[in-house]
This record gives structure tokens, C-alpha cells and sequence, in this order.
């Protein structure tokens, strides 16, 4: 007897079913050109498993997940899990060239993920060219118990998916891109992969979510549109946001919702109106130029007997061009600081970065053509990736002197900037960081050629958004602002435009990790870099092996 219950907790032990153990997932992912049809017209799109926006994956906190990505597209690809630590083990990241070289046709590549603190929200995305405009998909991550969230138990939770729509095909849009110098805008926005019934041959296939009334409802979002942060709003609807980014933020009420490219936010409706049916809504906010006819939509349909009206109501979104409603709903974001909930903000820093946030143009006048650069470097990526060269003591592929500071001092954000100073440095450099050292970085938003909002996303880290403001950060007079209470933890946070950001976080993740904006075209003109933190002294502080399968340059 005692036999078979040794052999029973082993059996348990290795599946991961006792309490207390980790649970390890296992999935494929194929990925494949799949037939689609959007806005009266069809085309082939990348895939996985055939499904758009991609599988929805659930894991429970400390969770270690193994996806077999195979890929039969006739394109390279990888796959980035953001939101997720990888603590040690930066292998299956998934940024091209920085951590792996792409997954060839043909070929495949089993990537391990390693859940560590993460609750909530998270999502999964192609790190390869633009491939992330159809390869994407949700990851929720349940806390230990389940149902042990400091908010009221949901009665049934809905992931939404802002994406987004081009007609042709997406490699084209790259390749006419690269070319111009400036990428075409989207077709359309779209909840769950349905641009709504205001886009043309849509209505049939718009999305739709049945409540109860009287019930409460957890919704996921996830913000995977290229190139734009997106307001949302319920029409006759408040919302109360519980969460963001993998973490639970103290609860607030809501009439709308501004989300950045990257960034995930947890809210409960309450289903408290007439029965009816309801639109929600989003569409770009920008600060330049005109938003067109931008808005997708999706519609909440009670249950019960009564006379649906022809059209649903329409929520009055925030004007497309209202900076004040995007940085105010940010700055409303606060970590829980609760005894279950601490926070851990490095008080004493001993490591302090100043990066500015630029549009560049070649040959340093208006009219040319763009690029974009982080302490004046735009970044050019290696042939091979920055992991493997760091890992094998490979030369010539990176230098690692990577600026603490610009270059020079000037006015950052004034109207008019010398055109001499519009020209960028090309550079593969990264920035090293000794094992558990404690960072502050305040990025900083320029008005070259044009001041613009930047979703910034560091790699393997999630970080606590100390301070903000617009205009230029005064190092004498803005620190002593600092929320280092209940700040936000978070891992992409929206620099607002001609304004500036702080963050803090402990270099205790030892490998390379990238940070980059999460505008998809500023990445494509460079406005990225990569952090190298080295290892600790400790076994346990030290970064692990690569898996045997990495995919080859």
C-alpha cells in the first residue's frame, strides 16, 4: 500500500497535479497561410493553427508552458510571449535577431516558457517583420486559487482582441513601406478579428457578447494594432479597471479606456442597463493628421424578451486627437501596495538612464526620408542574434557601449529644432547592467521632425512607472514627485507626447533583453536597443543553457 502511494505522488508530482506544483503545458503552434475573408475581400494571411486572432492559452501562476511552433508558412517567423520574465532563461523570448534567429520554413523550434509572479492578462505575438498583425493571440494566467482576485468573482470572463485590417497582403505593406518610408494606415480596426458593423460587408460577422442582466463580467483586452494607441468605450456603460499587464491595479471606475500597442487592461461590467443591445466602440487616438472613418465595433446583447432597436446605441468615444483623456486614464493606474499585494519599488538607485525618444530623417532635413533612434542610434540589427554572440563570446556582433545619456543637451521638446540635428547614428550597441543592480531610466520624448507618443516595452522585466509629465524632465525637481508608493507595475507604459516618463526596476533577470517602442513602424526606423544584464555570483543568479533545438542563422 505504501507502494502504490509513493508511485501515486510521483505520478502527481512529475504531471504537476500536487498543491503547490507547477503545472507544464504543452501546445502547438502551426503556423500557415490561411484564406481569410474581411471588408468584401479575401486573401491568405499568416496563421497559427489556422485560427485569427490566434488560441487563447490558460496557465496558472508559476506555470511552465512548452509550444512546439512549426512552421509550414513560406516565411521566417518567431514568437514572443509578452508580459512573461522567462526568469533565466531568455531562449525563448522570441525578439528576431536579438534572442533567436527566425524559425525557417520548414523548420520548427520548441520554445519553453517560464511563468514566474505574472496574474492576469497576457498575450502572445509574432516578433518578426509585421507577422504580429495576424500571429497573436491571448494568455490568461490565473493566480494559484482559483478565484482568489482582490475584485468581485466575474460570472464569466471575455478576452477582446483590438487588431487590426489591410487589404493587401501584409508583407506587401512592409515592402511598399521600406520603399516610401512611410507605411500605408489599416483598412480597419477590429475586435476579436470583426472590423463591425460601420465597415462595409461586416454586420453579418460582427462580434457579439451575451450578458445577463444583474451579472458581472471580466474582460481581457488586448491591444495588438500595429501602430496606434486606441480609446474603447461601453456605450451607457461604466467600467471598473482591476488590472494591467499581468498585475492587478487598485480598482477604478471608468467611462472609457486608452491602451497603448503592448498593453493589457483587466475591467468588470456590470450588466445594470435596460436590456437592449449596446455598441462598444474604439478607435485611434492621434495627435497629427485626421483619424477617418476609424471605428470598429462590437455589440453587448442582453438576454431576456424584448425588441432589439435597429441600431444599437453608440458610445461617444474621447475626440481622436484628446491627449488629456490618454494620459490622464494611464496616470490613473495604481498597484494594489496591499499586505497580499506589496509592492517593491527600489528606493536607492544605483544605476540612472536618461534615453530620448526621437523621429529622425536621413540627411537631417524635414523632407527626407524617416528613421527613428533612441539617444540619437538607430538601431541596425546583427545578422546574428545578440543572445548567441553573448552566450558563445562571439566578436564583432554588438559593442556594448550603449549611452547612459544623449549625446548632447538641448531643448527637447521646443517648437523648432535645428535641422542639423535631425540625423541619427547607426549603431548595434546594447547596454550592460551588473546582476541585481537597481535601474531608473526616464525616457524622454523629443519633437524631432514631430513629437509623438512612444509605448516603450522592456523584455523580461516588468518595471513600476514612477513619474510622467510633458515637456522636459528636470532630474533637480521631478524625482521629488515620484509616486514610489503605489506605482503601477507595469511592461509597456505610453510616453506621452513631448513628455517624459520614469521607470524603476532591479536587474535581477540575468540574459538580454530587449526594449523597444511597440509602434510597430518606429521599430521597423530603429527605435530600439537591448540590455544585456549580467550574471550573479549564485547558481540561481545565473543565466541557463540554450535548448538544443535553437533555430540556426
Amino acid at each position: 500500500m505504501k507502494r502504490s502511494v509513493l508511485y501515486f505522488a510521483l505520478f502527481f508530482l512529475l504531471c504537476g497535479l500536487l498543491p503547490g506544483h507547477a503545472m507544464v503545458h504543452r501546445h502547438k503552434f502551426v503556423l500557415k497561410d490561411t484564406p481569410y475573408t474581411r471588408l468584401c475581400s479575401s486573401k491568405n494571411i499568416l496563421t497559427v493553427n489556422g485560427q485569427f486572432p490566434g488560441p487563447t492559452l490558460y496557465v496558472t501562476e508559476g506555470d511552465t508552458l512548452v509550444v512546439d511552433v512549426i512552421n509550414q508558412a513560406r516565411e521566417n517567423v518567431t514568437i514572443h510571449w509578452h508580459g512573461v520574465k522567462q526568469p533565466r532563461y531568455p531562449w525563448s523570448d522570441g525578439p528576431e535577431y536579438i534572442t533567436q534567429c527566425p524559425i525557417r520554413p520548414g523548420t520548427s523550434f520548441s520554445q519553453k516558457i517560464v511563468l514566474s509572479d505574472e496574474i492576469g492578462t497576457l498575450w502572445w505575438h509574432a516578433h518578426s517583420d509585421w507577422s504580429r498583425a495576424t500571429v497573436h493571440g491571448a494568455l490568461v494566467v490565473y493566480p494559484k486559487k482559483r478565484n482568489d482576485h482582490p475584485f468581485p468573482k466575474p460570472d464569466a470572463e471575455i478576452p477582446i482582441i483590438l487588431g487590426e485590417w489591410w487589404k493587401s497582403d501584409i508583407q506587401a505593406v512592409v515592402d511598399e513601406f521600406i520603399q516610401s518610408g512611410d507605411p500605408n494606415v489599416s483598412d480597419a480596426f477590429l475586435v476579436n478579428g470583426q472590423p463591425g458593423d460601420l465597415y462595409p460587408c461586416s454586420r453579418p460577422d460582427t462580434f457579439k457578447v451575451t450578458v445577463d442582466h444583474g451579472k458581472r463580467y471580466l474582460f481581457r483586452m488586448i491591444n495588438a494594432v500595429m501602430n496606434n494607441i486606441m480609446f474603447f468605450k461601453i456605450a451607457n456603460h461604466n467600467i471598473t479597471v482591476v488590472g494591467s499587464d499581468g498585475a492587478y491595479t487598485k480598482p477604478f471606475t471608468s467611462d472609457y479606456i486608452a491602451i497603448s500597442p503592448g498593453q493589457t487592461i483587466d475591467f468588470l461590467l456590470d450588466a445594470n442597463q435596460r436590456p437592449s443591445h449596446y455598441y462598444m466602440a474604439s478607435r485611434v487616438y492621434i495627435i497629427a493628421g485626421t483619424a477617418g472613418n476609424t471605428t470598429t465595433t462590437a455589440i453587448i446583447q442582453y438576454t431576456g424578451n424584448y425588441s432589439a432597436p435597429p441600431e444599437p446605441v453608440l458610445p461617444i468615444l474621447p475626440d481622436f486627437n484628446d491627449t488629456l483623456a490618454s494620459t490622464s486614464f494611464t496616470r490613473r493606474l495604481r498597484s494594489l501596495a496591499s499586505k497580499d499585494h506589496p509592492v517593491d519599488v527600489p528606493k536607492n538607485v544605483n544605476k540612472i538612464l536618461f534615453f530620448t525618444l526621437s523621429i529622425n530623417t536621413v540627411g537631417g532635413s524635414i523632407g527626407g526620408r524617416l528613421r527613428a533612434s533612441i539617444n540619437n542610434i538607430t538601431f541596425v540589427p546583427p545578422r546574428i542574434a545578440i543572445l548567441q554572440a553573448y552566450y558563445r563570446r562571439i566578436r564583432g556582433v554588438y559593442g556594448d557601449d550603449f549611452p547612459s545619456n544623449p549625446p548632447f543637451t538641448f531643448n527637447y521638446t521646443q517648437e523648432i529644432i535645428p535641422q542639423d540635428w535631425l540625423t541619427p547614428q547607426n549603431g548595434t550597441e546594447v547596454s550592460v547592467l551588473e546582476y541585481n543592480s537597481t535601474v531608473e531610466l526616464v525616457f524622454q520624448g523629443t519633437n524631432l521632425v514631430s513629437g509623438i507618443d512612444h509605448p516603450m516595452h522592456l523584455h523580461g522585466y516588468s518595471f513600476y512607472v514612477v513619474g510622467s509629465g510633458f515637456g522636459n524632465f528636470d532630474r533637480d525637481r521631478d524625482p521629488s514627485n515620484y509616486n514610489l508608493v503605489d506605482p503601477p507595475l507595469q511592461n509597456t507604459i505610453a510616453v506621452p507626447v513631448n513628455g517624459w516618463t520614469a521607470i524603476r526596476f532591479k536587474a535581477n533577470n540575468p540574459g538580454v533583453w530587449l526594449l523597444h517602442c511597440h509602434f510597430e513602424r518606429h521599430v521597423s526606423w530603429g527605435m530600439e536597443m537591448a540590455f544585456i544584464v549580467q550574471n550573479g555570483k549564485s547558481p540561481d543568479a545565473k543565466m541557463l543553457p540554450p535548448p538544443p533545438d535553437m533555430p540556426r542563422c
